[in-house]
């Protein structure tokens, strides 16, 4: 027969019962029923706590939570307590953008990341906006530095909670514009938020969160924040794609975690690249040494300075002049400066009109164009040549000696059978918006394009444009220069950064999972990578404490519950017990009553 003896009731108190024998006390079984129910529950309840409230937090348990972060459009919860915040500025040169984030408590796990998102208002759009002109315009002023910020800085104010704005944490961060200004225009614009801004908002802000970056450290945010948004600072066990990485610690064996990308953003002025370089480099001569050392950056993302997990080294650097429009006003400067050269000496008239055009093989088939410098105009001619532009935009990428780098600059070596690269800006509006080859690169599909392009006369494709065959972006200046510019992407690519012809892993593209991933992203996971080390730390004084004391009520509040209801079920069981025993004298004191009654009867009879 099935007993259930409830051993955590006092001694005094404590009672065995049978299950099949309830029947005989309906309302004992019902309490003592109710008693089961509870504690069961209670206990289920403190043991998901205890150990995970769901699958996700279970080791071994992989959900990619940086595609959820990516893909919800969801608006903030500026009511839940638990949420932290904090406010980027991107001081840039044509103005300035203030973006602001928000992220869960750390989960404790010192090998991974704060779980950064942008803040999203009441109409689920990003909480950010952007003033113009650029910050670096006040050099004559900066004492108006605060001023200009006021909207932005407002703005943020107004979306985070007003509970919380003591210890969100503001960086202003300026970018181009203000690296163009001496040290001492920089320093005062500085100096002025510094004093100023502490004075009308209470954000957490010190000297130290209002700087001017370098082109490097930009590059480098870049990187992180698309790696953070693809989920490859994630580290699983079962991932296919790993590397092994050597970090700089002395005595440190390498590691093997998830693999990082690379990225190649081509803007119209510039052009810049960052990947990670997983192994230990060699260099072959002190000069390159020192070259490499202003191209590599290595930190840790994590919390903790003694793990290692998220330690990276990375190549960065920008190509100032390598941008696709710069790359062809440098071509075009360079034609006209030949062209009138070759005419002096030769006593020829080629370009000086439209019946002596200069034969340009960059441009489409029969495309009339000019260049004008000054007071010299240059006709040209579309020739649609595109094996022949490569020739020609090749030089211009400066490789010297054999340097693996356009402008002779060090590049770090590539793994390309164990490497992954995004392509951004130009190097996705070439493959996508005349060619529609976005996504994965193909080289042989994509010069065979280029090529069919360039050789397609001007009145036709004009017509296409017209019928709207192209992308929506196209306009008639991606069709006049997209000759041009796929060439130099090309050359860029392959003769530049010495990527094979047959590599696979490359993707162009504009937006990460439908979305623009700024540089301030990873400019807030880098500044805030010590936050953690406040919830670690508290962790580590809660499991200093004894397991009875960890497991209790001071910890626990469903404990603490349990531990009540417990009691109470307690009291009422004795109280019945109590009342039974009461119930069971006065039946026997009626009996004995009884008794003498019937044997007084007998007497008297």
């Amino acid at each position: 027969m099935a007993r259930i003896t409830f051993s955590c009731l006092p001694a005094s108190w404590r009672c065995s019962v049978s299950l099949l024998s309830l029947g005989c006390a309906p309302r004992q079984r019902l309490l003592l029923l109710l008693f089961i129910t509870s504690t069961l529950l209670l206990l289920g309840t403190y043991q998901r706590q205890l150990w995970g409230l769901g699958p996700q937090q279970r080791p071994g348990h992989r959900v990619n939570k940086y595609l959820s972060i990516a893909e919800t459009m969801e608006a903030t919860d500026v009511l839940n307590p638990a949420l932290n915040y904090g406010v980027v500025v991107d001081c840039g040169s044509s103005g300035s953008r203030v973006f602001v984030y928000y992220w869960p408590p750390h989960n404790g796990n010192p090998h991974t990341l704060l779980d950064i998102r942008q803040m999203k208002d009441r109409d689920r759009k990003p909480v950010v906006k952007k003033i113009k002109p650029g910050i670096s315009t006040l050099a004559t002023s900066p004492t108006r530095a605060s001023d200009y910020l006021y909207p932005l800085l407002s703005f943020a104010a107004a979306h985070v909670p007003r509970s919380k704005h003591k210890e969100t944490p503001l960086y202003i961060l300026c970018t181009a514009g203000m690296r163009l200004l001496p040290d001492s225009q920089q320093t005062a614009i500085l100096e002025d938020l510094i004093t100023d801004v502490p004075l009308d908002f209470e954000f957490l802000f010190s000297s130290s969160h209002a700087e001017v970056i370098s082109g490097k450290q930009e590059g480098v945010y870049a990187w992180i924040g698309i790696n953070f948004v693809l989920g490859r600072f994630d580290h699983a066990d079962d991932e296919e794609a790993t590397v092994e990485v050597t970090t700089g610690s002395q005595n440190q064996q390498p590691i093997s975690r998830r693999r990082t990308v690379g990225i190649m953003d081509m803007g119209g002025a510039s052009l810049q690249i960052a990947y990670e370089v997983p192994s230990a480099i060699t260099f072959s001569s002190p000069q390159e040494e020192e070259a490499g050392k202003s191209v590599l950056a290595e930190f840790n993302l994590g919390c903790d300075v003694e793990h290692t997990q998220h330690v990276y080294r990375v190549y960065v650097t920008t190509f100032l002049g390598f941008g696709g429009n710069m790359a062809r006003q440098r071509y075009e400067e360079q034609l006209l400066n030949t062209t009138f050269t070759k005419n002096r000496l030769l006593t020829t008239q080629l370009g000086l009109s439209e019946d002596k055009p200069y034969l340009d093989p960059c441009l489409p088939l029969s495309l009339q164009d000019s260049v004008v410098r000054e007071n010299r105009t240059l006709s040209l001619r579309g020739q649609g040549d595109w094996t022949r532009c490569q020739e020609a935009v090749r030089p211009f990428l400066g490789i010297h000696n054999g340097t693996m780098s356009p402008g002779g600059v060090y590049q770090a070596p590539i793994n390309f059978s164990n490497s992954e690269f995004y392509g951004f800006s130009e190097f996705f509006y070439c493959t996508e918006d005349v060619l529609r080859l976005g996504g994965q690169y193909d080289s042989r599909k994509y010069s065979k394009a280029a090529m069919d392009y360039c050789a397609t006369k001007w009145s036709t494709l004009k017509q296409r444009l017209d019928n709207k065959l192209f992308s929506q972006q196209a306009d008639i200046s991606r069709l006049k220069y997209q000759c041009f510019k796929s060439a130099w992407m090309f050359e860029v690519l392959h003769s530049g950064f010495r990527f094979p012809p047959d590599y696979r892993s490359l993707r162009t593209a504009q937006l990460v999972y439908d979305k623009e991933v700024q540089w301030t992203l990873g400019a807030i996971l880098f500044k805030t990578r010590f936050l953690p080390l406040r919830d670690l730390q508290q962790e580590t004084l809660r499991q200093n404490h004894p397991s009875w004391l960890r497991s209790s009520f001071l910890y626990n509040h469903h404990l603490f519950s349990l531990c009540v209801l417990v009691v109470v079920l307690a009291i009422l069981l004795y109280i019945l017990r109590l009342r039974r025993i009461h119930q069971r004298e006065q039946r026997q004191s009626e009996t004995l009553k009884l008794l003498w009654a019937e044997e007084g009867e007998a007497l008297l009879a």
